[in-house]
């Protein structure tokens, strides 16, 4: 069976070798290196003959298709030669694509023998001064986005290449961290550490395959950006012995309609926009979250990791023209494989368990509108908005007629009825039936507001001729 003999040429230059990888490298056969940049490949070139791939980079326009070229021309060297040596920076094992292939893809085909040498990120720790930190997380930069980082670890970021990739880093760690968060810009080989405030993170114009990142993790003390881990955290404390009394007490039930509140806020500052209060609203929200993830997670039910990979499974599997081979060209037949995938998935097995299916505990006014809308969607409607219009007037005359009656329980029914059909109109115009009373709710209140402000004395003493002409004054303010 062919060779290929992988070694590592450690963090340094030709003197920080290991005798085996000097040894290997001895054997007068063909011997390739990933780049001639590494300070030892310089060296060993003027002793053996070295092929670097580094006009690769330069001739193909993506790492994928790099580092699959790279491979082949091992794979066939080594076909050709029977045995040759692939040299690759610091360790085989930390980063090296090529490496990762040629054992993945090759192994069953070609004897690979791997001779380790130091790692650049073992180095990199040793030079960033954190080798002992609790928490270290590694991040490739090709592949890092704004989720990647926790600001509670010292994140390592490797494979920053040039200043490109610098600066794309820059403004992916900009969403989390604050603009003078200071980054340590190390390059291994030369052993240069280099504290650089992160909005200048993309002037410094030296960047290479030895350069590496180390985010340096923010004291809890001194923190000005939290992450979820934070807020769990907190809850948990709140929740401990120690923490409060009041939200060591509640349950799930007891807090249930904290959850309806908060989602309401949350309407009320979209429809302000008021973005300020928003980030507030969606904070309170996502805090009645993690609450009942915590009280799950003390009866042993469920925790927060449930619930974000229940979601996660229901967006994968309701987004078949995303992540499957469906397609939806528009927004209906996006919504059409949503429906079709909800079906698969709770086993609605006819219309009426689709109907069933709306929970309860919404708001009459909503869970009006989503029945009626999803028994559209087989048919059952009228075929535009003039139908439903004319039941409007139709349940009014009903109600009225049974007023007249004073018959109480028959004109609650109608009353229901007639609600019923308003919601059906809403759904015809596009109005959330729920957004539209809220506001209207809210109308009130700031009308009412201006008659006790001009009324002068106590609304109490006032006629409700007065109270009526205030009232249509403060419609023109």
């Amino acid at each position: 069976m062919n060779t290929i003999q992988i070694i590592g040429l450690g963090a340094g230059n030709r003197d920080d070798l290991t005798v085996k990888a000097y040894k290997a490298l001895s054997e007068n056969i063909p011997t390739f290196a990933r780049t001639e940049r590494h300070p030892a490949v310089k060296e060993l070139k003027k002793e053996i003959n070295i092929e670097c791939f580094d006009n690769f980079f330069e001739k193909y326009e993506t790492f994928d298709e790099v580092y699959e070229k790279m491979a082949d021309k091992i794979v066939e060297s080594a076909n050709t030669y029977g045995k040759i040596n692939y040299c690759t920076a610091g360790s085989p094992y930390y980063g090296d694509i090529v490496t990762k292939k040629l054992l993945n893809e090759y192994k069953d085909q070609i004897s690979i023998i791997i001779i380790d040498g130091m790692s650049f990120l073992d180095k990199c720790i040793k030079l960033s001064g954190f080798s002992d930190y609790k928490s270290i997380k590694v991040l490739d930069c090709l592949e890092a986005d704004e989720f990647s980082f926790d600001i509670n670890s010292l994140n390592i970021v490797t494979q920053v290449y040039d200043h490109e990739m610098a600066s794309q880093l820059k403004l992916i760690l900009m969403e989390t961290y604050s603009d003078d968060s200071y980054i340590l810009n190390i390059d291994v080989l030369k052993e240069n550490v280099e504290k650089t405030p992160l909005y200048m993170l993309d002037q410094e114009k030296k960047y290479g395959f030895s350069t590496y990142f180390c985010v340096l993790p923010i004291e809890i003390s001194k923190n000005t950006v939290y992450n979820v881990t934070n807020l769990c955290r907190i809850v948990k404390i709140l929740r401990g012995p120690d923490g409060c009394p009041w939200d060591r007490k509640q349950t799930h039930e007891s807090i249930r309609q904290h959850v309806v509140e908060e989602a309401y806020e949350v309407v009320d500052a979209i429809d302000n926009d008021d973005i300020d209060n928003l980030i507030e609203e969606l904070g309170d929200l996502l805090f009645q979250v993690v609450f009942h993830a915590e009280i799950g997670s003390e009866e042993g039910y469920f925790n927060l990791n449930d619930i974000i990979t229940n979601l996660c499974k229901k967006m994968y599997f309701r987004h078949p023209h995303v992540f499957g081979d469906i397609k939806a060209d528009n927004v209906d037949e996006a919504l059409q494989n949503w429906e079709t995938s909800k079906h698969k998935e709770k086993k609605l097995n006819t219309y009426t368990d689709n109907l069933k299916n709306v929970p309860k505990a919404l708001s009459p006014l909503s869970r009006s509108y989503k029945i009626q809308k999803r028994a559209a969607e087989v048919g059952f409607d009228w075929p535009n908005a003039d139908g439903a219009v004319l039941k409007i007037k139709e349940e009014l005359l009903e109600f009225l007629e049974e007023y007249d009656k004073n018959n109480p329980e028959k004109m609650e029914e109608e009353f229901g009825d007639l609600l019923f059909a308003l919601v059906n109109l809403s759904r015809f115009v596009k109005i959330n039936p729920d957004i539209a009373l809220n506001r209207t709710i809210n109308k009130f209140i700031e009308r009412f507001k201006y008659i006790e402000t001009h009324a002068g004395r106590d609304l109490k003493d006032m006629t409700l001729e007065e109270m009526d002409e205030l009232w249509e004054k403060s419609k023109f303010q």
